[in-house]
């Protein structure tokens, strides 16, 4: 690789130029653009590590300044966008502009913005020569289900190289985030058994068997609302629960042999929606499956966790939370109820 020639300094906003100038959207590689990181942390003499996706095509990347060995703080962001499809875009969402006082392009805030920062940082924090490591994560995909941070944390865990500490530089009006809400999305698909509507007796309406589970779900969600657990901050301070993209098979006169529906949990740190899940699946097995048994032996329910997010928490305490919000000003981290986050360790 050549170095990055020209390039000994760039101001924020020329890097987010450059940054924005690739269109990384989700469905697109992005070998470009770390290709770019890659010569310019060559060109300050940054090591780096790569890790790709199970095609190829996508990496994350993983430099260090300072002493190349766990420990240390991290900066961590992705550098994934979504589409532009269907956008009135004033301009070219991938050439940088400032209008009225404003930076406008693809992913200046979420998050090349922040990206840009830190590359642009890179000399400064190489000249001062930090005795602990300060690590640079850039991440693929997150916009499309967190793909690439998990293959982070293998990698991580791999290289033996995890910091101490993170920050996460999501958009949040420079307000330090110190903890954020987990989220689980599972899908429930039932199997009936078909019969004609005249015999109903002789099948499984596997609508019906769903809509109880449903049914279930809504009480269950009424009873967080109701009782808890509760984390001030939060919006709302419980962890809540919703079914989406019910969908099922069958003719007007035909009981259909097949539902699916999708449940999400949003939960707070003090919940654990693995445990709501099995709550859902133990009233499932006791109070609707037997029923289904009993008359057609292969019917019932099963589950596939499509997506499953810790929910983060920073101690108010923590040395991290607390200079963050000294730096910014700020006298206590705010809080997310949606997944993403500003500071977590």
């Amino acid at each position: 690789m050549t170095r990055l020639l020209g390039a000994a300094s760039l101001t924020s906003t020329d890097m987010l130029a450059r940054v924005v100038g690739f269109d990384t959207t989700s469905r697109n590689s992005n070998p470009d653009l770390i290709g770019f990181v890659r010569s310019w942390l060559y060109a300050h003499d940054v090591p780096y590590r790569l890790s790709f996706d199970p095609t190829g095509q996508k990496a994350h990347l993983h430099a260090t300044i300072g002493p190349v060995q766990p420990g240390g703080l991290a900066f961590a962001g992705h550098v994934d966008t979504v589409p532009t499809d269907g956008q009135t875009w004033t301009g070219d969402p991938y050439t940088l502009r400032r209008e009225n006082g404003r930076l406008i392009g693809r992913g200046t805030c979420d998050m090349k913005g922040f990206v840009a920062s830190i590359l642009a940082a890179v000399p400064d924090i190489k000249a001062r020569r930090p005795t602990r490591p300060v690590h640079l994560l850039l991440t693929y995909d997150e916009e499309v289900g967190y793909h690439g941070a998990r293959r982070l944390v293998e990698d991580l865990n791999e290289s033996g190289l995890r910091p101490a500490a993170c920050v996460v530089g999501e958009a949040s009006g420079m307000l330090p985030i110190v903890a954020a809400k987990g989220r689980l999305i599972c899908r429930v698909s039932v199997r009936g058994h078909a019969a004609h509507s005249s015999a109903a007796h002789r099948g499984i309406n596997a609508v019906h068997a769903a809509a109880e589970a449903v049914a279930w779900l809504a009480a269950e969600s009424r009873r967080l609302a109701r009782n808890g657990p509760f984390e001030a901050d939060f919006d709302p301070t419980y962890s809540t629960l919703q079914v989406s993209n019910f969908t099922c098979e069958g003719l007007p006169n035909t009981l259909p042999d097949h539902a699916a529906f999708d449940v999400e949990w949003r939960n707070v740190p003090a919940d654990d929606s693995i445990l709501e899940l099995a709550r859902l699946q133990g009233h499932v097995a006791t109070a609707i499956e037997p029923r289904m048994l009993d008359l057609h032996p292969g019917t019932g329910f099963t589950y596939q966790v499509l997506l499953d997010l810790a929910a983060l928490c920073l101690p108010p305490e923590h040395k991290l939370a607390r200079t963050a919000c000294e730096i910014t000003g700020t006298p206590i981290g705010g809080k997310l109820s949606y997944c993403s986050g500003g500071l977590c360790a």
